[in-house]
């Protein structure tokens, strides 16, 4: 496992490269066709690539994740892919690479432990993307059309500190536009309309929306205002990304976000409402849960963990539809997005074992 992560690592995929993600999903290709013994289909949606594998009708249970990541290509000369001291670092390793290498390693030991390896895998398809980093916007559709004919879904996302993804935030980024009136900053700054300023004030109303009580998170990020330093801004803009567990906290959000009034005498605001994911609830994941946690016993495991995230992945796309869905069944480690990303070595087979039984138990393998 160590070496096929290695593979798929160094081969550097930003989600916008199109051509980078295509090649580390021909090295994905191979290696499952290697290990599973059967080619994947090639789909590309909007210009993404994405592999499928079904076998037989493929209506069981779906194993779903991606292989871009956030990285820029020159990551690896900074940050090469190495082990040391039991941790395994280099972009993407993850989140997610190395959940898509328990995966293939997980069904191969299915296959090997079967007289008839043919029909072991009957009820599965996997399904890789390599879009996922920026909403799935070209694999969205085909995601949700194979949770839709399938019975379970299981994501191979990387866990949170051990613990699997029982639900997660529904997300959002809108952005708050003011339109103020320029004017010389020094000579008659009195004939402007300064949009920094009265986004100052919109900035103050906005992180008043959320409601920690319910885990409603409203961030104002990337800003911006003004042309030059010596000219009144006449214009200013704001991303609000929002967090919720709920349909109905997003839909109070984005309310709020439309009720703002301006304060400043020849300024105007618009909103811009961006698209929404929808929240992964708890009753989606329990029964998978539950069952995860049985697979954990007969495997003589510690008893496993579940835990709600603000982070959004593929995953609330197939809750969406009412496939039960259950996330987080990747990668043991931490630091994703971040320097210090890395992955526990010893974790590996334990999770890929785990994934194993549960598929095996999916499919009526288990009594």
């Amino acid at each position: 496992m160590i070496a096929d992560l290695e593979t798929l690592v160094c081969c550097e995929s930003p989600t916008a490269d199109r051509a980078a993600t295509k090649r580390c999903a021909e090295l994905f290709a191979e290696m499952g066709a290697r290990l599973l013994g059967s080619e994947p289909e090639w789909l590309e949606h909007g210009g993404a690539a994405q592999l499928r594998w079904r076998f037989g009708q493929g209506d069981r249970v779906l194993l779903l994740g991606h292989l871009d990541t956030v990285w820029p290509h020159g990551t690896l000369d900074r940050l090469p892919f190495a082990l040391a001291d039991g941790k395994i670092t280099g972009p993407g390793c993850f989140d997610m690479k190395v959940g898509l290498v328990q995966m293939l390693h997980a069904l191969a030991a299915l296959q090997a432990s079967s007289p008839d390896a043919v029909d072991t895998l009957d009820g599965v398809t996997i399904l890789v993307t390599t879009d996922e980093e920026v909403g799935s916007p070209a694999a969205r559709a085909l995601i949700q059309d194979e949770a839709r004919r399938n019975q379970a879904v299981l994501v191979l996302e990387a866990s949170a500190d051990g613990a699997l993804k029982t639900a997660r935030k529904g997300a959002g980024c809108h952005r708050l536009h003011v339109q103020g009136r320029a004017a010389h900053a020094g000579l008659e700054p009195e004939r402007g309309a300064n949009a920094a300023v009265e986004l100052a004030h919109q900035i103050l109303a906005i992180v008043q929306l959320a409601d920690p009580a319910l885990g409603t998170t409203v961030t104002p990020s990337l800003t911006s205002a003004g042309d030059s330093a010596n000219t009144v801004p006449r214009a200013a803009r704001v991303a609000v990304d929002v967090r919720a567990f709920s349909a109905e906290e997003q839909q109070r959000v984005a309310a709020g976000l439309e009720a703002l009034r301006p304060r400043l005498e020849g300024t105007s605001l618009r909103v811009e409402r961006g698209h929404e994911s929808p929240p992964l609830p708890p009753e989606a994941s329990s029964d998978l849960f539950a069952r995860a946690q049985q697979a954990a016993a007969r495997l003589g495991m510690d008893p496993l963990r579940g835990i709600a995230v603000g982070g959004g992945s593929d995953g609330n796309w197939t809750a969406a539809v009412g496939t039960p869905t259950l996330d987080g069944l990747g990668a043991v480690g931490g630091g994703a997005h971040a320097e210090d990303e890395h992955v526990l070595a010893e974790t590996m087979p334990e999770r890929a074992a785990l994934l194993a039984e549960l598929v095996a138990d999916l499919l009526g393998a288990r009594s």
